[in-house]
């Protein structure tokens, strides 16, 4: 691989499966020294809804390697269901994690990445952030807002070194999207509706948004910042012809 990481560390939240193991394989063969925080299955188990055990995880990290170079903002979780389909408590949970936990776990961070001459902070946001999905009202407010605090993030850290951006997948094939496909009514149907809704044919591959988010991280692309990257097969830009017989 090309090796534009060497010598630096990357943090990445939930990244013990899915996208974010995607992400952590992905910056380790390009050279970096990763670090995966989890709520399991990891050395550096954290939930990002606990600012003690954020703040606690990260130190570990820096002591550990002596340094953070790259935060990937990856922990999510999902939600069902129209704005009436969930309760308040819900609604309070899904943004504690997808939303709040970024602030967290960035917040803990920043001491470390304001000494870093390549600091980058990547957010893990959605399609569902920039086009209205039915049956999402909750998830979509969480990325929407996971996207508008990327923009503000870039802004305020830009004059200290420190590029942010997100990468927008749309429906990635992950452990996930496979749980709502399984509890379906008939599942074989549902994943290829999942399928179809992406104008390539198919469900997106984890490692594919993994290039995007090495890209945004990358020494590289050093004037690169503030932006949405989509990995969507196409979803939010075109706007094809049904295919007639």
């Amino acid at each position: 691989m090309s090796g534009e990481f060497d010598g630096l560390v990357a943090v990445v939240t939930g990244g013990a499966s899915g996208i974010g193991r995607a992400v952590a394989e992905e910056l380790s063969a390009r050279g970096a020294r990763v670090a995966v925080l989890d709520v399991k299955g990891t050395e550096f188990v954290c939930d990002v809804t606990d600012d003690g055990a954020v703040r606690g995880a990260v130190a570990a990290v820096a002591g550990r390697f002596g340094r953070i170079d790259v935060l990937v903002n990856n922990a999510g979780i999902g939600a069902q269901g129209s704005v009436a389909g969930n309760d308040d408590a819900e609604w309070l949970r899904v943004l504690d994690v997808n939303v709040v936990g970024i602030a967290r776990v960035t917040r803990a961070a920043l001491p470390y990445l304001r000494e870093s001459p390549y600091a980058a902070v990547v957010n893990t946001c959605s399609i569902a952030a920039t086009a209205g999905l039915p049956q999402r009202a909750l998830y979509s407010a969480s990325k929407g807002a996971v996207l508008a605090l990327t923009r503000a993030m870039a802004a305020d850290h830009l004059g200290e070194g420190i590029r942010v951006n997100c990468v927008t997948p749309g429906t990635v094939d992950t452990p996930w999207v496979g749980r709502l496909v399984d509890a379906a009514p008939d599942p074989q149907a549902e994943r290829v509706a999942l399928a179809a809704r992406q104008p390539h044919g198919r469900l997106v591959a984890p490692e594919e948004v993994a290039h995007a988010v090495a890209y945004l991280a990358s020494p590289r692309a050093g004037s690169t910042t503030g932006i949405e990257l989509p990995v969507d097969g196409g979803m939010s830009g075109l706007r094809l012809r049904p295919v007639t017989s």
